[in-house]
């Protein structure tokens, strides 16, 4: 059975257990590039990644963007909203369909 994670600084991601996520707070940029592989070669199907840690990690991301499994999608920290989330998903979403839908 596939499983979903949520992994950033730990008051970010911390409220997710309550909603039955694997929460896997990480305290440096190293822990957290070294998580993402651990976890991305796991029974994940979707991984939620703070966009700050994004940033740090996109290297890692980039390489599971045209596979089925992961999907890894960005969330807000505690530290507020950069953006990178909703790109990414209109990224996607103009993938999917060939065009973009939201200009």
């Amino acid at each position: 059975m596939y499983k979903i994670a949520v992994i950033g600084d730990r008051e970010s991601v911390y409220g997710f257990s309550s909603i039955g996520m694997e929460i896997y707070p990480v305290y440096s940029e190293d822990e957290g590039r070294e998580k993402l592989k651990s976890l991305a070669g796991q029974d994940y199907a979707v991984i939620f990644i703070t966009e700050a840690l994004a940033e740090k990690t996109q290297d890692i991301i980039d390489k599971y963007t045209k596979e089925t499994a992961p999907a890894i999608i960005l969330i807000p920290g505690v530290t507020g909203n950069t953006g990178q989330g909703m790109s990414s998903v209109l990224k996607s979403i103009e993938r999917a369909v060939g065009s973009a839908l939201l200009d």
